[in-house]
């Protein structure tokens, strides 16, 4: 079976299986609640979990007032603490559980890590909430100033770490390390999670009860998103549930995973079974956003100042993860599956975009651009935030000077949508044919296409490429206006421009920071909104359903040129770009990441707008004959031109391919390192 293979699997990677469990609470009854922690184990077993982490005094129940503090009770939490402990031996995970334990005559509120058959260190809350409904210092010793330096915790005949500074780590498995914290601790000022992050922890828990009010679940979800995002970490929050006694409080057992401020998974909340909340964390990738973030290990050396944590060692065994992933993933980066998230990128991007080009003609004193315009969607995109810009500057947009150049291989189709757009939008529009001069430039260089013959090689490519930026510059000196440039991000990663006098160039370029995925829903939002007037708007959706091409080279058979079938398709490209350059992920990851998001397109959600002819799927071995082909192109022959950008906006958050802003790299690299690794650890 294809999918035995190493490749196929999560933890291969850099992923963990993480769950947060929602266990029926059993009021002040150890025994029954750690019948539930035994089935829920068993089940995120099952589930391939290798992280379990239950609610706060799970094993008590957290609404049981003075009754924590009976010794019957409490000797019973130890027993059954030493009866789970076995099964995380036989299950093959780490799981975290809620206990009120005792020490010197004092009684904390304590996570219980268990993993390998034992316990494998306790850590007590740090901060003890005694406002409003709760009272947890009439019960409990706050734990900020206990180190396991001070000494072991007793518990069942064994000696096992306790303290606030511990962190858990796999031996087995580089970047496996989590942190725990309970409840009130990350509504403090400083979450104690916060340094555990600063200090190796790439999975911060919580174990909560966090009864519900109105409002509230949204408060939490607030906490371990921002949290996630600025600990740069996965964060893990489990509340409790179903069974907590409702004397004067209710309880939902809301459960989250978030991670780098993104939610993986929520889970049902006010539900009446025991269930588990499962995502898969990358820890790789929280990882190497750490390494490129120099402001996180310069914070993490002013705040660990004094701070030391013990690293506890499990090991989590060479079992894999199986099956599909459990996170979300878009198969478009650059373009959410959310509707709502959808409208508001659009919204940004296009407005970043206008101002961009309105910030520069304020700079020029400029009132007029000079831009071609084809008909297909790149030149659409920059015509139209051409417009929004001359309309917002309270300039006429006749001002904008649109050329369509027809060449050797420009359809009837593209020539006429370019007019269309043109005299829908008002700008001042006038058409230039480019194949006498094209002509007379290839007669004086001896090309054979000059003689009659049908060579359409590079060269009878770039010569009309060239001549059409050579137009728009010259026009541009001749109408006092500069050159807005239409290439994209997509484009300058694969190199996909005609460099130096072509469509390299320009003075100032609005798409050079828009994949193309994302173009085609920029122009179907400003449509859809009527953001540039309702007249272009029937010419702008027969712009979206024509194919890409750069219409260089004649139509074969009533076939024509395809950027795609030269470059491969746009949306692998644009996983590959999002992925390798935001990241750093190596190209196995990035092709296990692409075949998951396109290998069934029955499966998952599909962005707002998409026609059901872009909704297709990809076996593996098309991802990695592409991605062969991207990894050459993006690292071995086109940097040069990346290096000679144009200026332009940053938009989106996967990063610009510009030398002075995200990405600097040599010219002359190799691409040999990215092959190898591919060729190596991604099946045929």
């Amino acid at each position: 079976m294809a999918d035995a293979h190493p490749f196929h699997s999560p933890t291969t990677h850099g992923f963990v299986r993480v769950a947060a469990a929602t266990p029926v609470v059993h009021t002040a009854d150890p025994v029954a609640n750690a019948d539930e922690h035994a089935a829920l184990i068993r089940r995120a077993a099952a589930e391939g979990v290798e992280l379990v982490v239950f609610p706060e005094l799970s094993l008590s129940a957290y609404a049981i007032d003075d009754l924590v503090m009976q010794g019957a009770l409490l000797d019973e939490v130890e027993r059954q603490i030493a009866r789970l402990a076995p099964l995380t031996a036989e299950t093959g995970l780490a799981a975290v559980v809620g206990a009120p334990l005792r020490r010197d005559d004092r009684l904390y509120n304590c996570a219980v890590v268990m993993g390998n058959g034992r316990v494998l260190g306790v850590v007590p809350k740090t901060y003890l909430p005694n406002y409003r409904e709760y009272y947890e210092k009439r019960w409990f010793s706050a734990g900020g100033d206990v180190s396991s330096h001070d000494g072991a915790l007793a518990l069942g005949g064994d000696e096992v770490p306790f303290g606030t500074d511990l962190l858990f780590e796999a031996a087995d498995r580089p970047g496996f390390v989590f942190g725990v914290e309970i409840c009130e601790d990350y509504w403090a000022p400083l979450p104690p999670s916060t340094r555990m992050a600063l200090s190796g922890a790439r999975i911060l828990l919580n174990l909560s009860a966090s009864n519900i009010v109105i409002g509230k679940a949204d408060e939490r979800a607030l906490l371990c998103a921002s949290q996630s995002a600025r600990a740069m970490a996965a964060y893990v929050f489990a509340a409790s549930g179903w069974g907590e006694s409702t004397t004067d409080l209710a309880w939902d057992g809301q459960a989250t995973i978030h991670e780098l401020g993104a939610c993986l998974a929520s889970g049902e909340r006010f539900a009446l079974e025991s269930h588990l909340t499962i995502a898969d964390v990358d820890i790789e990738r929280i990882g190497l956003d750490r390494l490129r973030n120099g402001t996180f290990a310069d914070c993490a050396r002013d705040e660990l100042d004094g701070y030391v944590f013990e690293r506890v060692l499990f090991e989590a065994g060479a079992a894999r993860t199986e099956g599909p992933l459990r996170r979300p993933l878009d198969r478009f980066p650059f373009v959410p599956d959310d509707p709502a998230r959808l409208d508001q990128d659009c919204y940004e991007a296009f407005n970043i975009q206008v101002q961009g080009l309105m910030r520069r003609m304020k700079a020029t004193n400029g009132e007029r651009i000079v831009i071609g315009v084809s008909g297909g969607l790149d030149s659409t995109q920059a015509l139209l935030v051409a417009c929004r810009a001359f309309d917002r500057l309270g300039l006429p947009r006749t001002g904008i000077l649109g050329y369509t150049m027809p060449g050797f291989a420009t359809s009837e189709g593209t020539k006429s949508n370019a007019w269309a757009l043109m005299k829908a939008l008002g700008v001042t529009g006038e058409e230039i044919d480019i194949r006498p001069t094209a002509l007379t430039m290839l007669e004086g260089i001896g090309h054979p296409f000059a003689s009659g013959e049908p060579v359409h090689d590079i060269t009878f490519e770039n010569v009309q490429a060239g001549l059409r930026t050579d137009y728009l510059f010259r026009l541009a000196n001749h109408h006092g206006a500069f050159v807005l440039g239409t290439g994209d991000l997509s484009e300058l990663a694969l190199g996909w421009a005609t460099y130096g006098v072509g469509d390299h160039m320009s003075h100032y370029n609005v798409n050079g920071g828009v994949a193309k995925t994302l173009i085609r829903h920029l122009i179907r939002w400003v449509a859809d909104r009527e953001v540039v007037g309702a007249e272009a708007v029937p010419v702008l959706r027969g712009i979206l359903d024509t194919e890409i091409s750069p219409e260089l080279v004649p139509a074969t058979d009533g076939k024509i040129q395809s950027t795609e079938g030269t470059v491969g398709p746009y949306p692998l490209n644009d996983f590959f770009l999002f992925y390798i350059t935001r990241y750093g992920l190596k190209p196995s990851k990035a092709a296990y990441l692409c075949h998951e998001a396109w290998n069934d397109a029955s499966r998952g959600h599909w962005p707002a707008g998409a026609p059901d002819d872009e909704k297709v799927e990809y076996d593996l071995a098309t991802i990695k004959s592409w991605l062969r082909k991207f990894l050459v192109r993006f690292f071995q022959t086109a940097q040069f031109k990346r290096s000679a950008l144009p200026n332009g906006p940053k938009v989106v958050t996967g990063g610009s391919l510009s030398p002075r802003g995200d990405w600097r790299a040599p010219s002359d690299a190799t691409a040999r390192v990215w092959l190898d690794e591919l060729e190596a650890n991604v099946p045929d």
